[in-house]
């Protein structure tokens, strides 16, 4: 596909019975038979532009992408200090109202928070949904050393303000490497901007989530769902050989995206989409 022939995304606001929701919505590439529809969810201090790479070349293998900022998240409202607004039973509720608003059956894709949120869902209920896609996303709490990043997230969340704590985050490395925004489209200041738009709350109890999600493999198995487990060559936040137990007790077919860390989606953008419609094209066909 070149360049002229790429789809036109909209960035939209989703009306939901929960609320309304920022996505931004790729349509399937002119000329292309549709396949489907994804629904894209976003990993922690994240938004839906961590998946902007992935639309064209999804597009052109047929399938509508919709990828959302969560509740609080980004261009998303929530309130700024309730952290039971953030729950994660509230966000998977939000999650089955985004895919009744977006028009089920779809593919539900959630990278590594975005994973935890999506299996939520899907244990709620798996109707509205053909597979689940879990893209660096493990089976329970973070590694021990993503939970001490976390914690020191949350403190200073506590006592400084977002503006503040972005600068303390810039202070300590890479974004991406202590707690802001993945790399992505766009510079610095677009990654401030993306960081200032969340809701502090939402951090806060997200965070919390993170580092105490326990293990539901076994509940998640007994759902009659095909289920893509997919991860880089390497991973901080679950170790890779953690992702392969996950896959196998799950049964799940398995990617791993060779030069990717953490968000495949944004390292290593042509084989992870690659990977994603292969997977889907086996269960479009399928019964929802």
């Amino acid at each position: 596909m070149t360049r002229a022939d790429a789809p036109l995304t909209t960035r939209r606001s989703l009306p939901t019975a929960r609320g309304d929701f920022a996505v931004v919505d790729c349509p399937v590439a002119a000329g292309v038979e549709p396949r489907g529809v994804a629904l894209l969810l976003p990993g922690f201090t994240g938004s839906k532009e961590d998946f902007g790479l992935l639309h064209e070349p999804l597009a052109a293998r047929g399938y509508r992408t919709v990828a959302v900022d969560g509740r609080g998240q980004y261009e998303s409202d929530g309130p700024a200090d309730d952290e039971s607004a953030y729950a994660q039973a509230e966000l998977a509720k939000d999650v089955l109202a985004q895919a009744e608003a977006v028009g089920a059956p779809l593919h539900l894709v959630g990278h590594s928070l975005g994973g935890h949120i999506s299996r939520a869902a899907v244990l709620l209920d798996h109707s509205p949904f053909r597979s689940l896609t879990l893209i660096a996303s493990g089976p329970a709490q973070i590694s021990a050393s993503q939970q001490q990043r976390v914690a020191l997230l949350r403190d200073a969340l506590a006592v400084m303000s977002m503006a503040e704590t972005w600068d303390a985050i810039l202070a300590m490395g890479p974004p991406e490497e202590v707690g802001g925004p993945a790399r992505g489209l766009g510079g610095p200041e677009q990654l401030r901007r993306r960081w200032m738009g969340n809701k502090p709350a939402q951090l806060r109890a997200t965070g919390s989530q993170l580092c105490t999600e326990p293990d539901r493999v076994a509940e998640l198995s007994a759902v009659p769902l095909p289920i893509h487990v997919l991860s880089g060559t390497r991973d901080d936040t679950w170790p890779v050989p953690v992702l392969d137990d996950m896959a196998v007790r799950l049964k799940a077919h398995r990617t791993v995206v060779q030069g990717a860390e953490h968000s495949p989606n944004t390292d290593r953008p042509e084989p992870t989409a690659r990977a994603m419609a292969d997977f889907w094209d086996a269960h479009t066909d399928e019964p929802a």
